[in-house]
């Protein structure tokens, strides 16, 4: 076996060339999401023609297991890695996407994910880097990118090269969070933190990886996200479970946009009197959507009483949202624009990288 890439036993080499990585049922905003098959495939499927993808959510080739490796908590911050076979994946810049294709060095797709143990709140907006360690001498240090799946959901994750079988350490480094927290998230997240979690790539480990070819790959829908067990998910808030009023649920280059309406208490937490928020997620499994430009216009009786950007924000009821203080609030008949300049910069694995992209501006009645 060649051990600077990742090949099970039996000859899949064929898990290189992998573009989806590897949850509960999730999220308003969609269909039932796509229960994933029993039958595994016999070869490898080729990917389809461009042409013929949708431009938006669409079912992925594959169903993929992963190697979790641990977990461990620093300060404020607890951080989880697991890896898969190297993977396919496009980056985002601005509104063009580019892909990022597997290297004959790499070994592993490391993925991470970053939480608030104390609400088990995944934090999207930590800036994240990863250094790789084995017995004190740094292995590989890679870019890791923001990255949506539909079987991993929200995550860090990157191509890393390994010097063969063998014990290593993830050295996990977390920067500070600049978003307006509000509630009791508020004068959190300010100091980075390093954490250390130990893994290994051996024969053992690599076995826990197992792909399921899908005959439904290139239609619309989503496979479900995978059961995380020792980590949470990046999920958005459920309709019910939003507060103050949802006044409309709107759509935009295959993205779900829930607007909600908040005054008194809830609104205070913003030094607001009253304050619009917008959760957005994906279709079908609901996962947040961050780091995206987000603008609202509101027109009442032919005046614009409000025309600007959106703040992205954290808080512990609303989760990852975009929202504004709204002089005077929402009025009956107010006529409401939202616009997304930029969409999500965050890196798509394969089902993902058509949509979210081309993102017309929606309209609602309050």
């Amino acid at each position: 076996m060649n051990r600077r890439r990742f090949l099970l036993s039996g000859g899949a080499a064929g898990l290189l060339g992998l573009a989806g990585c590897t949850g509960m049922d999730g999220g308003d905003g969609g269909t039932d999401p796509t229960d994933s098959p029993t039958d595994a495939g016999g070869s490898t499927p080729e990917r389809a023609e461009q042409e013929s993808l949708p431009e938006a959510v669409y079912i992925q080739r594959y169903l993929e297991s992963m190697a979790m490796q641990g977990t461990a908590q620093s300060g404020e911050y607890a951080a989880g890695v697991m890896y898969s076979a190297p993977h396919l994946f496009w980056n985002m810049s601005g509104s063009s996407r580019s892909e990022t294709s597997i290297e004959d060095g790499d070994s592993v797709h490391l993925m991470a994910v970053v939480w608030d143990p104390e609400t088990n709140t995944v934090l999207p907006e930590v800036g994240v880097s990863v250094e790789i360690v084995q017995d004190g001498d740094l292995v590989s240090q890679e870019v890791i990118y923001p990255m949506l799946s539909q079987r991993m959901g929200f995550h860090w994750g990157g191509n890393f090269g390994l010097d063969g079988d063998g014990e290593y350490t993830a050295r996990v480094n977390i920067g500070g969070m600049n978003l307006r927290r509000s509630g009791a998230f508020e004068g959190r997240f300010d100091d980075p933190a390093t954490i250390e979690i130990p893994f290994a790539f051996n024969e053992a480990e690599r076995s826990k990886v197992t792909v399921e070819e899908l005959d439904k790959y290139g239609q619309r829908g989503a496979v479900n996200p995978m059961e995380m067990g020792m980590m949470p998910e990046a999920n958005a808030p459920g309709r019910a479970d939003l507060p103050g009023e949802v006044l409309a649920e709107t759509t935009s280059g295959d993205a779900v946009f829930l607007s909600t309406r908040l005054s008194g208490t809830t609104a205070g937490r913003f030094d607001a009197a009253n304050y619009l928020a917008v959760s957005a997620r994906t279709p079908y499994n609901g996962t947040v959507l961050p780091s995206m430009a987000v603008e609202a216009t509101v027109i009442r009786d032919g005046e614009t009483v409000l025309d600007g950007a959106l703040t992205r924000g954290l808080d512990p009821e609303l989760g990852y949202h975009y929202g504004t203080a709204v002089e005077g609030g929402l009025s009956a008949g107010d006529e409401v624009e939202l616009r997304v300049p930029a969409p999500p910069q965050v890196a798509r694995h394969e089902g993902y990288e058509r949509a979210f992209i081309d993102m017309p501006p929606m309209r609602f009645t309050v």
